[in-house]
């Protein structure tokens, strides 16, 4: 298995892909406002809600973020992957903010 025909896949990437299939795949079956959705709410509990809900929300948006940037990360730009790992780094330095303002 290969991503973009000529770069040979890691087992860690067989893995994780094969361990996220299913996840995908149901993601892909519900309407498709489920995850930008998912995502709002996050976001939107991250921001406005208490900092005991904040950070969890946070961190799971984050890690989320993250797990769909790891899946995609072989078949998109160099644009799109810094676009990514900006938006990763941004939910996780507000969680740090959060977590300083205590």
């Amino acid at each position: 298995m290969s991503s973009q025909g000529s770069q040979p896949v890691s087992p860690l990437r067989q893995r994780i892909t094969k361990f996220s299939y299913p996840y995908i795949a149901r993601l892909h079956s519900m309407p498709k406002l489920t995850l930008p959705g998912i995502t709002l709410v996050l976001a939107l509990a991250g921001v406005f809600g208490p900092v005991a809900l904040a950070v969890p929300a946070l961190i799971v948006l984050a890690l989320l973020l993250s797990w769909l940037g790891f899946l995609s990360w072989p078949v998109v730009t160099t644009g799109a992957r810094l676009i990514r790992i900006f938006s990763i780094l941004v939910v996780l330095l507000f969680a740090v903010s959060r977590i300083a303002s205590g």
